[in-house]
């Protein structure tokens, strides 16, 4: 069976996230002084052949922690559909 595995990967929140200050700088010369903050991370979509969710879930998991995200600098959360 063939899963769908949605994996945000963001900056920690304890860590500066200079592309998000860009950005908020851009929306500011822009005229959108509301937004207040701006953090800038990625989405990951990965098909996965699995005999389970579970399994699905595992190797969306591994493949995080080897390869997808630095867990120093990154946290990640994953969806399996």
């Amino acid at each position: 069976m063939t899963f769908t595995a949605h994996i945000n990967v963001m900056p920690l929140k304890e860590l500066l996230d200079p592309q998000g200050k860009a950005v908020l700088g851009g929306l500011k010369n822009l005229g959108l002084g509301n937004v207040q903050d701006v953090r800038v991370g990625k989405h990951i979509t990965l098909q996965i052949e699995a005999s389970s969710k579970e399994d699905a879930q595992r190797i969306a998991e591994n493949a995080c922690q080897k390869l997808l995200a630095n867990q120093v600098m990154e946290f990640y959360e994953v969806n399996i559909q």
